[in-house]
């Protein structure tokens, strides 16, 4: 058996399609231009290149983007301005500030001082709260991107045993409150949990974000079994660095009903949801009705 291979590259591109759809829309119906404003502070090399990326995508599918690079060592002070500048600028909807910050700046009051319904990435503590109560909130990336490949590979998620590998505030608490929204079973495992092999072997969906390389083996899947990589980790193969994920895939695959690459399973849907969560967060702010398929 070679499991179905999950194109999160071309799934990322539907969503950016409709996506696009939608804020044309809202351009001609409404006259509303979605606003994404995105700050780096300091020259972290593989920030630099996520944030230039979010920046041509957002233009990509005609929202406005703000970006604002400030020097690694902007005072702690300086950054809360901007911030409170953004949050009351009715032209942004969407606000994310770029991590990981420089260390003499506090993430968790950093991330907390963003406006909860332009908080873009999820992460402010009132959305955490609004997602554990099953509320409306504004849901991380990388967990929303996992559901919507889920919801789209099996309909209905209902009843289904599923396994998240990995206890993150970014990506595995939030994709099992997701999982649970959605009427699965769930279990959070990690990196301590007894006899992790034969919990994972009891999951008909397996959620791998534990951050490291091809920890779980193709001995650990059910038969048939749906696997989502989240890992993405560079390692030294053959003399070259090269990307893998949390998953061995390459005996994964031969168990697996499904299972998403690395690259090019995950990645891609991380800012094509952070394009859905812009224009969602624009429309509750104008009272519009909120596109259908782009949400938790």
């Amino acid at each position: 058996m070679s499991a179905q291979i999950i194109d999160g590259k071309a799934f990322a591109a539907t969503v950016r399609e409709k996506v696009a759809g939608h804020v044309a829309r809202l351009k001609e119906e409404n006259g509303i231009t979605p606003g994404l404003a995105v700050v780096l502070v300091g020259e972290d090399p593989a920030s630099q290149v996520y944030v230039r990326s979010k920046g041509k995508q957002t233009v990509e599918v005609g929202m406005n983007s703000y970006e604002h690079k400030l020097d690694a060592d902007t005072s702690e002070a300086d950054l809360l301005a901007l911030v409170d500048q953004l949050n009351n600028d009715p032209s942004v909807h969407g606000i994310l500030v770029q991590l990981p910050l420089p260390g003499h700046l506090d993430e968790d009051l950093v991330i907390n001082s963003i406006a909860p319904e332009k908080d873009v990435d999820g992460f402010h503590i009132s959305n955490v709260g609004l997602l554990g109560t099953g509320q409306k909130s504004m849901v991380p990336c990388t967990p929303l991107g996992s559901l919507m490949m889920l919801r789209d590979h099996h309909g209905s998620l209902s009843g289904m045993d599923a396994v998240v590998i990995g206890r993150s505030n970014i990506v595995g608490k939030p994709m099992a409150q997701l999982l649970l929204g959605d009427s699965c079973t769930v279990t959070i495992a990690h990196s301590r949990t007894k006899d992790l092999p034969d919990v994972v072997r009891r999951a008909d969906i397996v959620v791998a974000a534990v951050g490291r390389p091809e920890m779980v083996q193709g001995d650990w899947i059910k038969e048939g079994a749906t696997v989502i990589d989240v890992g993405i980790n560079r390692i030294e193969r053959d003399g070259k660095n090269v990307l893998v994920g949390d998953v061995d895939f390459a005996s994964t695959s031969q168990r697996a009903g499904a299972i998403t690459p690395v690259p090019g399973g995950v990645g891609p849907m991380t800012i094509a949801c952070l394009l859905a969560n812009t224009v969602t967060a624009c429309c509750r702010a104008n009272g519009l009705a909120e596109p259908e398929g782009l949400t938790a």
